[in-house]
């Protein structure tokens, strides 16, 4: 790495946008053209009506991160674009994971479930499935443990977070009207 170079770090962007068509298209493309490799992304709606988030999470640097965040408050339809630090977030997935049910049988698979703060959600004759919300670590963890047992099938969430350090939503958009 030369020294002019910093390294990359992790940082969640969050957008806010009207919620129009093609908005996802128009805010991934900025990542692209900057190859940026998005390594979650989430959509929803807000506290405030009409508005929806965007909650992007990639690892690079500082200079392209905020290069990113600039374009992508320029778009149209775009309110604010944020972005922060793994230190400057609460954020958490949730996990699902179909297990055969012979695995169950045991009191193997409810020991990992209990150990991991984990729960059950579904029983089947041929399946279980399996809810852990936390962070990443956390979710791969219980995916490891539950492998012997025989995963059918896996999915993660991308990244839900909320900011510590932030004006509520509301405020920013107040604002706007302001200027």
């Amino acid at each position: 790495m030369d020294k002019m170079e910093t390294p990359d770090q992790t940082f969640t962007v969050s957008i806010f946008t009207e919620n129009t068509i093609g908005m996802l298209n128009r805010i991934t493309i900025i990542f692209t053209r900057r190859h940026l490799n998005i390594d979650s992304i989430t959509a929803s709606e807000t506290e405030v009506h009409n508005v929806h988030r965007y909650t992007i999470v990639l690892k690079t640097t500082r200079e392209k991160i905020d290069k990113v965040v600039g374009q992508t408050d320029k778009l149209i339809d775009v309110l604010k674009v944020f972005v922060h630090t793994d230190e400057e977030v609460v954020h958490q997935e949730i996990a699902l994971y179909k297990i055969k049910t012979t695995g169950f049988k045991s009191n193997d698979v409810e020991q990992v479930v209990r150990q991991n703060s984990a729960k059950v959600l579904t029983v089947d004759a041929d399946f279980i499935i399996i809810e852990k919300t936390g962070h990443k670590a956390e979710t791969q963890v219980l995916f490891e443990k539950l492998k012997p047992f025989g995963i059918l099938e896996f999915a993660c969430s991308g990244r839900v977070a909320v900011t510590k350090p932030m004006k509520d939503l509301s405020t920013y958009l107040k604002e706007l009207e302001l200027n």
